[in-house]
């Protein structure tokens, strides 16, 4: 099965949730799961991992993690092309780099001290779907780039972000209960 993650903030409460689905071109998942954690890390400009990376670890406690052959993340698993970790690569390492990442970002990467972007091109594949001249940023680890592009490039949906994406986005930002 795959899972996509995705963490929403609300005051001193974080919801993550889960799509969880078998097949890349499926247009319904197989599940949707929710955790909520309280008092999430602070962001930290540069280092986002550290708030997410604690919230996707408990909303993987209600999944069987042996079932999961691929963890979807929004944003990057590099940063640089010398291989700066971003959200991704923590997420991998965290799961024992035995279920590869696949990260899927809507904007390219910027440092956050400068309008400039990063330097990650070799590292990064853009998708083009549907009609948008506008590409999601694609990265992997555990998994070669292309594939992991092809498998985005494959998702349900004639629009640029794929239809299971765009629920996980939605489910992740419903009011916090």
């Amino acid at each position: 099965m795959i899972i996509a993650v995705d963490v929403y903030y609300e005051e001193n409460q974080a919801k993550s949730v889960g799509v969880i689905f078998e097949n890349w071109e499926d247009s319904k998942p197989l599940d949707i799961i929710t955790s909520y954690t309280e008092n999430p890390h602070e962001y930290e400009p540069g280092f986002f991992y550290k708030r997410e990376l604690p919230c996707i670890r408990e909303l993987m406690k209600h999944t069987d993690i042996n079932q999961i052959h691929t963890i979807v993340v929004d944003g990057y698993v590099y940063l640089n092309n010398v291989k700066r970790p971003g959200l991704g690569h923590f997420v991998y390492t965290d799961f024992s780099e035995n279920i590869p990442v696949i990260g899927v970002a809507k904007n390219a990467f910027q440092d956050n001290k400068a309008v400039v972007q990063h330097d990650n091109e070799a590292f990064v594949q853009k998708v083009y779907r549907g009609k948008s001249a506008k590409p999601l940023y694609i990265t992997s680890i555990g998994m070669e780039l292309a594939v992991a592009a092809q498998h985005i490039q494959s998702m349900y949906g004639e629009y640029r972000f794929p239809h299971l994406l765009k629920l996980l986005d939605k489910h992740t930002k419903e009011a916090l209960l």
